[in-house]
């Protein structure tokens, strides 16, 4: 047997606790940034803590421009508004201030405002990112606000095409934030179904690092370990929005998602990307809808290390105590039970089977999906 090979690269400095979002102008001015432009969604523009982020960039002298223009699944044409926006104001560098929409369109608008080649040029696939200018990214600060997508701590975005409606992942080593802001007492105000949704796009993170066949043994480490963190303190956030423990443990959850998927994602991701993209449904929470049928496809190549991940989390039973354990969580969170009650229609499930075999994160998933298995497989997430 041969030694394995693999490239490994890992995150940024994160500035982690409560209260530290008042070292915001702190951490810009460190990095160089005199005129930052925040990028938040729209949902987000008008709450307490945005205004508090404002405040605390005003009060250091950076002022406190602000751009809303995001979507929930944000396009190219979003980029396009706040690319505008930052050239107009004048900026130096960007704040992705929110959940995994914000973080990823700012990152974007980062990434582009100095580029002269189109954004689907610099797609995750193989050495594309080189085509990219580096000296002409803005820097990036990050400030999550839901405990989710772990965007804060990746060198990637996802876009989507508002012409063809379809999800590109995004990369470019520079994506990675100079710093990353992580304050739990942003996360107190999440709706239940947000914290439910993003909470389980986490865990969703950690379960596909985890079961994926690439050698990376450090990111599986960390996903088992962020497993256990969801499962136990998802609950907790998802009763007690003001329970600040379970905040912190959520948070510091999404980050080693994010960092533990840089061993590869899989069926989940590849179901729920064109799912999003066509339908507009929430990432996280889709996720969550397609998790049971996709457990249950993989099953073969990941039972046996699901069932001591089982045993790791404190869950009895082995692989089916793992999935009887989803369904809980998704029963608990109030989950739709299934794709039909999402909206999805049957009739679209021929080209969603396309758009899910074209996306990357196929390509990382145990059991090798082809057109016939990707088909049915969808046809079980409809219920």
């Amino acid at each position: 047997m041969t030694s394995p090979k693999a490239n490994w690269s890992y995150p940024t400095a994160v500035k982690f606790g409560a209260g530290r979002i008042a070292e915001l102008a702190d951490h810009c001015k460190a990095a160089g940034i005199r005129r930052p432009l925040l990028v938040t969604d729209r949902g987000l523009a008008a709450l307490p803590i945005t205004a508090r982020a404002l405040e605390v960039l005003e009060a250091g002298g950076l002022g406190r421009a602000m751009f809303s223009g995001v979507d929930p699944n944000p396009t190219d044409l979003n980029m396009q508004a706040g690319i505008a926006a930052y050239r107009d104001g004048g900026h130096d560098g960007v704040i992705c201030f929110g959940g995994g929409s914000a973080l990823d369109l700012g990152k974007m608008i980062a990434l582009m405002v100095g580029q002269t080649i189109p954004v689907w040029d610099l797609e995750d696939v193989g050495d594309w990112w080189t085509r990219a200018d580096a000296g002409r990214i803005a820097p990036i600060i990050a400030v999550p606000t839901t405990a989710g997508t772990g965007s804060e701590v990746g060198r990637a975005g996802v876009l989507t095409n508002s012409a063809t409606h379809v999800k590109k992942i995004i990369f470019h080593p520079r994506l990675m934030p100079t710093v990353t802001i992580c304050d739990p007492e942003l996360t107190v105000g999440m709706p239940r179904a947000i914290t439910a949704g993003t909470g389980m796009d986490a865990f969703a993170h950690c379960l596909e690092a985890y079961s994926s066949t690439y050698f990376h043994p450090l990111s599986q480490g960390i996903a088992l370990e962020g497993m256990r963190l969801v499962n136990d303190y998802l609950p907790r956030a998802y009763a007690d929005g003001t329970d600040i423990e379970a905040r912190a443990q959520m948070m510091a959850a999404a980050a080693m998602g994010a960092v533990a998927f840089q061993k590869g994602l899989g069926g989940i991701h590849a179901l729920s990307h064109p799912i999003g993209a066509v339908y507009n449904t929430h990432h996280g929470t889709t996720n969550a809808v397609v998790m049971p049928w996709v457990l249950a496809f993989n099953r073969p190549a990941v039972e046996e290390r699901l069932t001591r991940a089982a045993a790791y989390l404190g869950i009895a039973g082995g692989f089916d105590g793992f999935v009887a354990r989803v369904m809980e969580l998704r029963a608990m969170f109030a989950i739709p039970p299934n794709l039909a009650a999402m909206g999805i229609e049957e009739g679209r499930l021929d080209h969603l089977t396309e758009m899910a075999l074209e996306d990357p994160t196929a390509g990382g998933n145990p059991v090798r999906m082809t057109r016939e298995n990707t088909r049915a497989l969808f046809q079980a997430c409809m219920g």
